[in-house]
């Protein structure tokens, strides 16, 4: 989930990741080691968002800038968001964006709270919330710019005051603005790149959505795909236009599939796979 993330990010012009690792910690670094841009921060003990992020001042000792932060288990999320919430921090003179969403289905999440000229007051959690605020549909969808030593100053003010006994990313906004600084609530996202992985029910859901995805954007490369719903394409997969992907075909990885090719049906092409224009595979063929 996380490599989506980061990909969406260093699309979006990220130059450095910082993953902020704890349970399960070696597991997480070892499968990101490939990665040269992606160093470390450990949050030994989980006491909330806040305290995740003040785990990781070390690392941004010397950066003056925006800092991007976001969750690792939201794959949807959109290079192109990224880039919209970091284009209006540099457009707004910001100290803080936050990117948010609209939708009914609000349970659970935090809700941005406007003043009534619409300028952003607080985020509000679900378990803090009053009835009227419970019942607003914009959403925080958990990612934000900050000006690096703006944040990390105001991470130092955070207490745990909250049902949680936490220390929440999400106070950092609210002491920003009382300090005269300026905070944006900026709705850039859909609710689907909002979505999270808890269950494997939501995984998945946001499996359906990642293939939907990859399948238009072939489909507009000129890609033809005969039954969608019988058949598997890995996004990372690069295929010619031209080429038709018959029934019942999993191509599991980053394959090279030329252009004008036939692959199909009931055949499985590798992620190593690398097939010149014209070529056909299959039916019953492993590429």
């Amino acid at each position: 989930m996380i490599e989506y993330v980061l990909d969406a990010s260093r699309a979006a012009g990220v130059r450095r990741q910082v993953v902020i690792v704890g349970h399960e910690a070696e597991r997480v670094k070892q499968s990101l080691a490939h990665h040269a841009d992606v160093e470390f921060a450990l949050q030994a003990e989980q006491k909330g968002t806040g305290h995740a992020v003040m785990m990781c001042r070390g690392n941004f000792a010397n950066h003056n800038g925006p800092v991007l932060i976001l969750t690792g288990d939201a794959p949807l999320i959109r290079s192109e968001s990224f880039a919209a919430l970091l284009g209006d921090f540099e457009q707004q003179h910001a100290a803080c964006v936050i990117g948010t969403a609209e939708t009914e289905h609000n349970h659970g999440l935090g809700r941005i709270v406007r003043e009534a000229g619409g300028e952003f007051l607080k985020i509000v959690e679900q378990k803090d919330a009053t009835p009227a605020e419970a019942a607003i549909r914009e959403i925080n969808v958990g990612c934000y710019v900050f000006d690096c030593q703006s944040l990390f100053a105001a991470l130092a003010e955070v207490r745990p005051n909250n049902k949680q006994g936490e220390y929440y990313l999400t106070d950092v906004a609210a002491i920003l603005k009382s300090q005269g600084k300026r905070v944006v609530a900026s709705k850039r996202l859909d609710i689907a790149e909002a979505l999270g992985v808890n269950t494997r029910a939501q995984l998945v859901d946001i499996h359906r959505v990642i293939q939907a995805r990859c399948f238009e954007r072939l489909l507009a490369e000129g890609v033809t795909i005969v039954e969608p719903s019988q058949t598997y394409i890995d996004p990372r997969a690069a295929i010619g236009p031209d080429t038709v992907i018959e029934p019942f075909t999993a191509i599991t990885g980053p394959a090279v599939i030329g252009r004008g090719c036939r692959i199909g049906p009931n055949t499985v092409v590798n992620g190593s796979a690398r097939l010149a224009d014209g070529m056909v595979v299959g039916p019953f063929q492993q590429g």
